[in-house]
């Protein structure tokens, strides 16, 4: 078993001189556990605090990463359509390109 130790004030100790220090102990076990119970409860209901408060955080930063995502999701879709536009248009001016230097190689070699 391990020593305790208790240090008190030397007006306290005069006091106690004399007193059987067993049952003083014994006799305010009950109200020490109450009071730690106390502290304890005081301390987890400040630290559930603090979790609901981060928690609030949290949720507002996921709530603003989920909006930032769906208009990366929106900006990617609307790039992609774009980038298929131009594929086509692109393709359409080549076809129209190549059509027109066979005309012109064609009135090269006509004449």
């Amino acid at each position: 078993m391990s020593e305790i130790r208790i240090v008190i004030p030397k007006e306290r100790f005069r006091v106690l001189k004399g007193r059987d220090v067993s049952e003083l102990l014994r006799a305010n076990l009950p109200t020490v556990e109450e009071t730690l119970k106390a502290e304890r409860e005081e301390f987890l209901r400040e630290k559930a605090e603090k979790l609901k408060e981060k928690l609030g955080e949290m949720e507002e930063e996921l709530e603003r990463l989920r909006g930032f995502y769906e208009k990366a999701l929106r900006d990617k879709e609307l790039m992609t359509a774009e980038r298929d536009r131009l594929r086509e248009e692109n393709a359409e001016l080549r076809e129209r390109f190549e059509e027109k230097r066979r005309e012109l190689e064609r009135k090269v070699h006509e004449s």
